[in-house]
């Protein structure tokens, strides 16, 4: 359907999942089709993938999740946040109470094993104090 002066039809799966607000930047949502992430209509997708109206995506997220969407709108320019949601139907099931809990349970976990930053400049005052060095 590529005439000498039109586009093809659709939109490219990784500028939209973009603009959609699905992904923060256009790199990252390359990389997750790229990971094999992102599927359109039951088939790994890769970022050039043009997307139609009805096309129904699923992406895999961190921990196991996975986040149902069908394509509702086309867009390949950035737009507002609540403009961007309305461009897709998300029909993920709300999650269940023991995965709320899970998901809290890893969240206390990650942060209890980051190790903490370099010191501020209050907690650089009290080791130089500590230490005799006013």
């Amino acid at each position: 359907m590529v005439n000498g002066d039109r586009e093809p039809e659709g939109v490219r799966l990784d500028i939209w999942l973009d603009v959609s607000c699905l992904y923060r930047t256009r790199s990252e949502a390359q990389k997750a089709c790229q990971g094999g992430k992102v599927e359109v209509n039951g088939l790994a997708a890769k970022p050039n993938r043009r997307l139609r109206i009805g096309d129904e995506l699923k992406i895999k997220r961190p921990f196991g999740r996975q986040q149902r969407v069908v394509v509702r709108g086309l867009e390949d320019r950035h737009i507002a946040k609540p403009d961007a949601k309305r461009l897709y139907e998300d029909l993920t099931p709300p999650p269940t109470a023991d995965e709320i809990e899970l998901r809290r349970m890893e969240r206390i976990f990650r942060a209890a094993m980051t190790a903490p930053g370099s010191p501020d400049k209050r907690q650089r005052r009290a080791i130089r104090k500590m230490k005799g060095r006013d």
